[in-house]
């Protein structure tokens, strides 16, 4: 299979697509200005091919802020796309346009992903569609777009999740989670209590103002917290797997966070390791599992770049990764593994 990627900073859409024929799937990756515009003429450039996209930056050994970027497989899959709305309330209603773009695709042996784009209620709807694509052993990554608009086939909807289902028609698929943060030496153990999980609100930690305890055990002021995330999350629990739970801001005394925790919940301390390790251990570990790479089609959380470029990382980072055969991908608000919903990470699919 052969993926395309190609870019343009001015937010030219025919610069960005140029050298692209016979499009079997496009993902577009648009800035917020023009994103309703280059969702009308992509779909006027490559009429009736399956397409989604979504609000952000996109990259490949270089971040595009404001401009666009266009991935394209080309040859060697068969790819259908479609839209699951309402996912604030009923994702459930739609899951019969998930049922019929696997049909469509046949999946078989280990050999077919899905890659969504959603605009919230990320948890609940990837519990939806994994219910289903588990059962039929089709992977799946992606993430949250910004300003609450994502597009399929050439129509910008609010409110909804795109995805595109891809069989890789020359061999195997797999998706990656990737993770920067470990627990802290102390080992704490954060019990959550008095949480509202439509605000993703946490109110306390072993049985004490949540705002207090973070800053307690940082030694921060209350201003640092919103910034201080970015090195020190919060992490669930979840047998051997810690997820990571980022702490969007102070809220009275407590904080609300990207990801949902319940009562009870036991949470852990995080801290950030040499990213230079860890993206090697990524590298490795998928060139373990592939002796030939078609392409990577990749999601790093918006955490993960701030924190990158304000210590002149990103590009270091994204050479690294580029090392790997076509890699590309965009900027998210949260990241998609399978059934799980992720914060400051990086998930990727890579194709043989």
């Amino acid at each position: 299979m052969k993926q395309f990627y190609g870019a343009s900073r001015t937010g030219n859409l025919s610069e960005a697509v140029r050298g692209l024929n016979s499009p079997k799937l496009l993902i577009l990756m648009s800035n917020p200005d023009q994103f309703d515009k280059h969702v009308e003429e992509l779909e006027e450039l490559y009429p009736g091919v399956p397409s989604i996209g979504v609000v952000d930056m996109c990259y490949d050994r270089q971040v595009t802020e404001k401009g666009v970027g266009v991935t394209a497989y080309t040859e060697g899959v068969e790819a259908a796309a479609d839209v699951i709305e309402q996912v604030s309330v009923m994702p459930a209603k739609y899951i019969g346009r998930v049922e019929a773009a696997v049909s469509k695709v046949r999946p078989g042996s280990n050999d077919t992903v899905c890659i969504d784009f959603c605009t919230g209620n990320d948890a609940c709807m990837l519990t939806t569609i994994y219910s289903y694509l588990g059962s039929k052993r089709v992977r799946l990554m992606g993430g949250t777009g910004d300003q609450g608009k994502v597009s399929c086939n050439g129509k910008v909807y609010t409110d909804a999740c795109v995805f595109a289902i891809i069989r890789n028609l020359s061999g195997k698929v797999e998706v990656y989670k990737e993770n920067i943060y470990q627990p802290m030496t102390a080992n704490y153990r954060l019990v959550a209590s008095k949480t509202d999980r439509s605000k993703y609100y946490i109110g306390e930690l072993n049985g004490k103002p949540a705002k207090q305890v973070y800053m307690d055990i940082l030694k921060i002021p209350e201003k640092d917290i919103s910034t201080q995330t970015f090195k020190n999350p919060l992490g669930k629990l979840n047998g051997e797997d810690v997820c990571i739970v980022s702490i969007k801001e102070v809220m009275g005394n407590g904080l609300a966070c990207f990801r949902q925790v319940n009562d009870s919940d036991v949470l852990t301390m995080l801290e950030i390791r040499d990213y230079r390790q860890i993206a090697e251990e990524t590298i490795s570990k998928i060139r373990r599992d592939f002796k030939n790479i078609s392409a990577v089609f990749s999601v790093n959380c918006l955490f993960r770049y701030i924190y990158f470029s304000q210590n002149k990382d990103m590009d270091d980072y994204l050479s690294r990764m580029g090392t790997l055969n076509n890699f590309c991908g965009f900027v998210g608000y949260g990241e998609h593994y399978n059934s799980q919903f992720v914060n400051q990470s990086m998930t990727c699919v890579v194709f043989e």
